[in-house]
């Protein structure tokens, strides 16, 4: 397997990073997947550990201030961040470590890795994008509008990415994926 030992997976919310890194998952479980932290609350079936560490803004806070994050970001009203000890466990054990996380900590990652092999999702277009925010069910219309205009800012900067794959189908854009990071095109 000739893969990058650090994987950046970026993209507005929406655009389906969470499910083609599942399928993704499913197909190859020998990638470790990074678990971010947030200050959101869990959605619906998330759990605890597994999707993300849910915390609250105080101990978020801490974590920057102990230099425990590998990167961080506020993104709609909400802080993410990477745990530092897992990557870095990870990467020493010889495994590839995928981060699922928002422009601002992709950002951040290329500073302190710039080997890391950064990959954005584009939606088809705009107007699936909003489809796909709205058929989650899941945010109310000002979080909805709020996310249109972030992924507006984030469409922007996806020629800084070493990958840019249009999410139009699901199981074609996860081949195209398997055949960036496994070199196995055909």
């Amino acid at each position: 397997m000739q893969i990058s030992k650090l994987i950046v997976l970026t993209g507005p919310s929406g655009v389906g990073k969470g499910t083609l890194l599942s399928s993704l998952r499913q197909r190859h479980p020998e990638l470790a997947l990074s678990v971010s932290a947030t200050t959101r609350s869990p959605r619906p079936g998330e759990i605890d550990g597994k999707n993300y560490f849910f915390i609250d803004h105080e101990k978020f806070q801490q974590m920057i201030e102990n230099r425990e994050l590998l990167e961080w970001a506020e993104y709609a009203g909400n802080f993410y961040g990477t745990p530092n000890l897992p990557v870095i466990e990870n990467i020493k054990q010889g495994k590839s470590v995928i981060l699922e996380i928002e422009l601002q900590g992709a950002r951040q990652i290329q500073k302190t890795f710039p080997d890391a092999l950064r990959i954005f999702i584009l939606p088809p277009s705009n107007t699936e994008l909003e489809r796909r925010l709205r058929k989650r069910g899941q945010d109310s219309e000002e979080a909805i509008a709020k996310r249109l205009k972030l992924a507006t800012e984030e469409l922007e900067a996806a020629t800084e990415f070493d990958i840019r794959l249009v999410n139009d189908n699901l199981e074609d854009t996860l081949q195209n994926l398997e055949a960036i990071l496994f070199n196995c095109r055909e």
